[in-house]
């Protein structure tokens, strides 16, 4: 049985016979964490619009840069998922190293 429907119950259980929520989730054999479980949005469109923003602003920053101007503009997101959507979106920069001289 899925957690949705069990979830369903528990709440037609309290609307019509009155029941408390740790007694419904016991009689449909849910736990109380998946009973107030909300999935995340996964939805990454603003933090798009975002990156893209201070990266037209800003051609040469790389990911710290831009991360850190996200966490000054009140954003809390975290710096993973931040970073996989920066990747997805190809902004990152070529590392340029050091040429060594011959000798």
């Amino acid at each position: 049985m899925p957690t949705k429907a069990r979830k369903t119950w528990a709440q037609q259980l309290q609307q019509n016979h009155s029941v408390t929520i740790t007694m419904s989730c016991a009689i449909v054999g849910l736990s109380r964490c998946a009973y107030y479980y909300q999935p995340k949005l996964l939805d990454d469109s603003v933090i798009v619009s975002v990156l893209n923003a201070i990266t037209d602003r800003h051609l040469r920053w790389g990911f710290p840069k831009c991360f850190n101007r996200i966490r000054k503009l009140g954003y809390k997101w975290n710096h993973k998922r931040v970073y996989r959507v920066y990747c997805e979106l190809k902004l990152n920069l070529r590392v340029k190293r050091k040429q060594r001289i011959p000798p």
